[in-house]
């Protein structure tokens, strides 16, 4: 049997198999569990970068924090961290993994927010406060809708590096979709790995999707038609 023959072979198992798809090792409830953790994690780096990225790019204040992300965003080994963090915290609870997590969304978020307002046309920001807006204003009403589709990519980059994070703290007994890839490894249920890993992508591609949507809503025509001329 070739290796295609294999794969679809091992796929029809693992989907085919109605255990898989009940209790709390089965696909929905895995499903929820990655969801859970990536929502938790992507949420929370939000909350922290997006206001930090703003603060910093309007006000040029603080840009060594940024220069500072971005290095970290390149040198913080994953695993290790996740290792590192459940073995000071120990694994009673999922904030050991949560953590490292939020710590490695952080970069692409606060980075890509703070270049999208600091890449705004200065002879528009000088319109705005031309116009009587105050900073504030000027941020809210002017720089943020023009920076829209930088901070979305930064968000979109950040929910993708949650999504394939989460998959390997499976390593540390975090539950999610991981745990088909890696319990599949250790017993050597291939159909096991395989299925794990299409439904890995296929929650990778759904997030693609997802954020493609969002940027099509919220961001304006004359925004996108400006990036497209460019």
């Amino acid at each position: 049997m070739s290796w295609l023959g294999s794969f679809f072979g091992w796929l029809a198992d693992f989907f085919g198999t109605g255990a898989n798809w009940a209790g709390p090792d089965g696909i929905p409830a895995r499903l929820l569990e990655h969801l859970e953790f990536s929502v938790l994690a992507l949420a929370l780096a939000m909350l922290i970068a997006v206001p930090l990225g703003l603060a910093i790019g309007h006000t040029g204040r603080g840009e060594v924090v940024v220069v500072i992300s971005a290095n970290l965003a390149r040198a913080l080994p994953t695993l290790g961290l996740l290792v590192l963090f459940v073995l000071l915290l120990g694994t009673s609870s999922i904030w050991p993994v949560i953590i490292p997590l939020v710590l490695l969304s952080v970069p692409p978020i606060l980075v890509n927010t703070y270049e999208g307002i600091r890449g705004v046309d200065p002879e528009l920001r000088d319109a705005a406060y031309g116009m009587g807006l105050r900073g504030g204003q000027v941020l809210g009403r002017v720089l943020v809708p023009v920076a829209l589709p930088l901070i979305l990519l930064g968000l979109r980059l950040s929910a993708i590096q949650v999504v394939s994070t989460t998959t390997v703290a499976a390593y540390t007994g975090l539950g999610g979709l991981g745990r088909f890839v890696i319990d599949g490894f250790a017993t050597k249920d291939y159909a096991s790995v395989v299925g794990g890993s299409v439904l890995i992508v296929l929650f990778a591609l759904v997030v693609q999707i997802v954020f493609a949507l969002i940027q099509r809503v919220t961001v304006s025509p004359g925004v996108s038609q400006r990036l497209k001329v460019r």
